[in-house]
C-alpha cells in the first residue's frame, strides 16, 4: 500500500489536479473519528497478539493519514495550492513504511522460529545452574510459537547424589521457578540426566 501511494503521487506531481477541499476535509475528519475510536479498542491487546498489532497498525497508518489530508485540505483551503495533495501522498507513504516493516519483521521471527527478544543462552544457563544438585545444561534452546507464546527445552544434567536420593519433581519445580522468574516463556520442557548419560548422548548424536 506505502509503495502504491507513493508510486501514485510521484505520477500526479507536476500535474495541477483539481482538489475539492471542502468533501476532502469533511471526509478526513470523519475518518480521523471513527480511527481514533477504533485505536482506542484495539490499544490494550496489540502487545499480545500480532494479529491485533496488524490491526491496530493499520489503524494508526489510517489516522495518521487522515490526520495529513486534514492539514493538506485547510491549505487547499485557503491557498489553492493543489500540490499539497501530493505532498500529503508522500507523507502517508512514509509513516506507513515503518510500521509494515515493524509488523513484517515481528512475522518472519514467529515463522522461523526465532529465538524470543533479550533470550540470552549463556545467561540462561548460568540461572539453572544455581539450582541444587544441577552441574550442566545444555541443547538449551527457545522459540517464538506466536506473539507473546515462547517455548524452552534444555537437557539438565543433576550430579550422583541428586539423581539417587531425590525427588525428580523437586528438581524439575525448581527449574521451572528458576526459568519463571528470570525469562518469559511459556511453555518449557525440561529433560533430566544423570552424569553417565553425557557420554551415552555423545555417542548417539555423532
Amino acid at each position: 500500500i506505502s509503495v502504491m501511494i507513493f508510486v501514485e503521487a510521484i505520477r500526479r506531481f507536476g500535474t495541477e489536479v483539481e482538489v475539492h477541499s471542502g468533501p476532502m476535509l469533511i471526509a478526513a475528519v470523519i475518518g480521523a473519528v471513527a480511527n481514533l475510536i477504533s485505536l482506542l479498542i484495539l490499544q490494550s491487546g496489540q502487545k499480545e497478539s500480532l494479529n491485533v498489532r496488524g490491526a491496530y497498525l493499520e489503524v494508526l497508518g489510517d489516522l495518521l493519514g487522515s490526520v495529513a489530508v486534514i492539514v493538506a485540505g485547510i491549505i487547499i483551503w485557503f491557498t489553492d495550492w493543489y500540490v499539497v495533495d501530493q505532498l500529503a501522498s508522500f507523507a502517508i507513504a512514509l509513516m506507513i513504511a515503518p510500521r509494515a516493516y515493524s509488523l513484517l519483521r515481528d512475522v518472519l521471527r514467529v515463522l522461523l522460529e526465532a529465538s524470543p527478544k533479550g533470550f540470552d543462552v549463556d545467561s540462561t544457563r548460568e540461572h539453572i545452574l544455581t539450582v541444587p544438585g544441577v552441574i550442566d545444561a545444555h541443547d538449551i534452546h527457545a522459540w517464538t510459537i506466536t506473539s507473546g507464546v515462547n517455548a524452552f527445552s534444555a537437557h539438565v544434567i543433576v550430579d550422583d547424589a541428586t539423581w539417587n536420593g531425590r525427588d525428580f519433581h523437586d528438581i524439575l519445580d525448581e527449574v521451572h521457578a528458576c526459568l519463571s522468574e528470570h525469562f518469559d516463556t511459556d511453555h518449557t520442557t525440561i529433560q533430566l540426566e544423570p552424569v553417565r548419560h553425557v557420554d551415552h548422548e555423545k555417542n548417539v548424536h555423532r
